[in-house]
């Protein structure tokens, strides 16, 4: 079933505002990132990976691929990570490791309130290979 990561693609690419690439590289790990509002999935997949949908609610999603192999194939990986809003409150990102085929991805949900700006800190290893993401969003409610 690749309703899940056919969603993401179709939001990255077609319902976000242009902006560059969202990628870092670690060592030999290509991590892309992303943030969209769960109201940009639908019911059903929702329902079926058990992500609340509200206009109050984001995801974030990392996919971690290894460079050093052919066709860069997604890999597993250790995904933590923190979010902090702009009056100091952090709330802790719990990443669940979603497997579709050969596709392997780490979503975290977050609560947010309308306009509040969050700053990400998120931590990817593999192996002997590890770094840290940093990037800012805000979200709306819809």
């Amino acid at each position: 079933m690749k309703q899940l990561l056919i969603a993401i693609i179709a939001t990255i690419a077609f319902a976000l505002p242009a902006q560059a690439e969202q990628l870092k590289n670690i060592g030999e790990l290509e991590v892309h990132y992303s943030t969209f509002p769960s109201t940009f999935l639908t019911a059903d997949i929702a329902k079926n990976y058990r992500i609340q949908r509200s206009r109050y609610s984001a995801l974030i999603n990392v996919t971690v691929l290894d460079t050093s192999a052919e066709g860069k194939p997604a890999v597993a990986a250790q995904v933590s990570g923190t979010a902090r809003n702009l009056v100091g409150n952090e709330k802790n990102l719990t990443f669940r490791e979603v497997r579709e085929g050969d596709a392997i991805y780490y979503i975290a949900e977050l609560s947010h309130a309308n306009e509040e700006r969050f700053r990400f800190n998120i931590d990817v290893s593999r192996q002997s290979t590890s770094g840290n993401i940093q990037f800012e969003q805000t979200y709306f409610a819809e």
